[in-house]
């Protein structure tokens, strides 16, 4: 019996060596991937949506030919488009409230952030943030 239960404690001892040893690898195993993904993140396409709503509506298209062009020249900007609402069918999932909208690519992540402080980008906010009521962003990784 002495003999089993010096067994069963050598048995478990393995057990919980193994067991903090298998801890330990995989926790230095799962910081690996945390620096890879940091990596691809920053590599990480997107798309940069901008919807505005502007408080008087007659003035639609001098924001969309003489404001919004602005952010299309910003340095790390890799593609722009501006627009306004399609004449699409009305449908409850469609939203036609919007004056005008710009589509902004990007090749990064970090592009994206050194365009919120562009001098262009700032320009643009300074000079004709007084012109809409809401603006709303949806950044879309691609």
């Amino acid at each position: 019996m002495a003999n089993q239960k010096y067994l069963f404690q050598e048995i478990r001892m393995k057990s919980r060596r193994n067991f903090i040893k298998t801890i330990g690898v995989a926790g230095a195993a799962s910081l690996i991937p945390i620096s890879t993904i940091a990596n691809d993140m920053a590599k990480q396409k997107m798309i940069h949506q901008v919807y505005f709503w502007l408080h008087d509506k007659n003035n639609t298209k001098e924001f969309l030919t003489e404001a919004v062009p602005m952010l299309g020249k910003c340095k790390d900007v890799a593609k722009f488009i501006a627009g306004v609402p399609a004449a699409t069918a009305d449908r409850d999932v469609v939203d036609h409230s919007f004056q005008v909208s710009c589509t902004i690519f990007f090749d990064s992540l970090e592009e994206q952030l050194a365009y919120q402080t562009d001098p262009l980008h700032l320009a643009f906010i300074e000079k004709y943030s007084s012109m809409w009521s809401t603006v709303k962003v949806y950044d879309t990784a691609i």
